[in-house]
């Protein structure tokens, strides 16, 4: 009955004409903010920051909240248009997002894309007014030891990222780790694999090392393998002929959806997890237990549908230790920490208390901006199709002054858009090899999180501790489950020829 009476609140506090402008001005800028790369949604956030100052509390954290959102969706379509994941949480919308376009069929992504992404932000909206005291709770149990066993659950994606060829995806994945040691050493005061360059000294810079992996390496060996010149007017006829996506392949991924959105909240409560990893593990659990498992990597939308519904719905979810104890749950969220802290409002439970009507007209907010997203994404598709049909000599120029700008603007700095090159140069290393890129990406994601929460945990306690503390025994067991799982499946389902 609180709840519904709280929910009254924030719904009469949300229905001015200020905030709603600033929800539907959140989602184009987020969308923007998306599409750009080297941009993420925290940069987007922080960015409009300063235009908050002089408005109400309530105006300020729907707009800010709903860049926050939009802006997970709009990676995806540079993902799925050129390669290009246009914010980290789209990276794994890659792996079957980029294959559809090339099939001709970018419209039947950008749909699912959409569809999932809303579905996820709305499921995570549920999840947070139902369930956010007591899932900060639990995020708030979580230690080195939990955060070490997610990390080794999120690795078992390799086994869904390999392919055919599971070895090179281990060995791809081992270059990612050994990338992510170069800089400071997470315990001891010492640089390590620096080479006395001082720009290394806080390690890779993940943004430009993630652009130049996909959209370089992709240009790079599509220009050596002369498709930059080929294929234009037939993939032009295939996109046409493949404009629309039946509506029964969206309801048939409707479970699948919902699944996502729930793992992608549930990670999102976990501070420092983010997005990112959420994506990652929906993927690995939709290959998993999907019925066409060999599909995947090929086309899949399913493999487009489970992260996109995780990136989204773990925007609920991060808001959740926001709000209940004042723990940033991802960068964003410490940006939106600042704007509380600008309006005066302090994060915890007794902002529930004091303010509901905030706190619940927030909440609400989410479904607004799910459906203004919605209905500008339907619009855009268009757009985007049209972007994807320009002749590829003159997109991919395009895409890598894209790639260099964006790099550059991470932190001002050239060096980054030598990295960019580096791992372009890496990546149409890796693809002429018949090495996956993903795993390397996998590795520099999660190879930081593992190696201090081990040393972490190793220094307060031994390695007893992983087995008896009951979380991080059931995370490291979903884990084997994972890892081996389609394995078994392979073995006793052979693909049919």
């Amino acid at each position: 009955m609180e709840i519904i009476n709280n929910l009254g609140l924030g719904f009469s506090s949300l229905m001015h004409l200020t905030p709603l402008l600033m929800i539907v001005i959140g989602v184009v800028v987020g969308i923007m903010v998306g599409v750009l790369p080297g941009l993420s949604p925290s940069i987007g956030v922080a960015l409009m920051l300063p235009a908050t100052f002089g408005m109400d509390a309530m105006s300020a954290l729907v707009l800010l909240t709903a860049v926050y959102l939009s802006a997970n969706y709009g990676g995806s379509i540079t993902a799925i248009a050129i390669n290009t994941p246009g914010t980290p949480g789209a990276v794994a919308t890659t792996f079957d997002g980029f294959e559809l376009t090339k099939q001709g069929k970018p419209m039947h992504a950008l749909m699912t894309s959409l569809t999932a992404s809303t579905v996820g932000g709305l499921v995570g909206a549920i999840i947070l007014i139902l369930f956010s005291i007591p899932l900060a709770s639990l995020a708030l149990s979580f230690e080195s030891y939990e955060y070490f066993a997610l990390g080794v659950f999120g690795m078992t994606i390799i086994s869904s990222l390999a392919g055919d060829n599971p070895v090179k995806g281990y060995i791809a994945s081992l270059i990612g780790l050994l990338l992510v040691t170069i800089g400071f050493d997470t315990q001891l005061p010492f640089s390590r694999f620096t080479m006395g360059i001082p720009q290394l000294a806080d390690g890779i810079e993940f943004i430009p090392a993630l652009i130049g992996l996909f959209a370089l390496g992709e240009i790079f060996f599509s220009i050596e393998n002369f498709k930059i010149l080929k294929k234009d007017v037939s993939a032009k006829k295939a996109i046409r002929k493949n404009k629309t996506l039946p509506l029964n392949k969206l309801w048939k991924l409707r479970w699948l959806m919902l699944r996502s959105s729930v793992i992608g909240t549930l990670i999102g409560v976990i501070p420092g997890a983010g997005g990112t990893i959420a994506t990652f593990i929906a993927y690995n659990n939709a290959k998993s237990t999907s019925k066409s498992p060999e599909e995947f990597g090929k086309g899949s939308l399913e493999g487009v549908a489970a992260p996109e519904a995780a990136n989204n719905g773990s925007v609920g979810g991060a808001l959740v230790p926001l709000l209940t104890l004042g723990i940033p749950g991802s960068a964003s969220t410490a940006v939106l920490i600042g704007a509380l802290m600008v309006h005066k409002l302090n994060p915890g439970p007794q902002l529930f208390e004091k303010e509901p009507g905030l706190v619940y007209g927030l909440f609400i907010s989410l479904f607004f901006a799910n459906l203004v997203m919605l209905a500008l994404g339907l619009l855009g598709n268009k757009l985007w199709v049209r972007i994807i049909e320009a002749p590829k000599k003159l997109l991919y120029p395009i895409i890598i002054a894209l790639s260099f700008i964006g790099s550059y603007f991470i932190q001002n700095s050239l060096f980054d858009v030598g990295i960019c090159l580096a791992f372009g140069l890496l990546g149409w290393m890796l693809k002429r090899g018949g090495y996956p890129t993903a795993p390397v990406i996998l590795g520099l994601i999660l190879g930081k999180m593992i190696e201090e929460n081990l040393r972490l945990s190793l220094v307060k306690g031994d390695l007893s501790e992983f087995v008896t503390r009951p979380w991080s025994l059931i995370i490291l067991l979903l884990a084997l489950v994972s890892f081996f799982l389609p394995i078994i499946k392979k073995r006793f389902n052979p693909v049919k020829k």
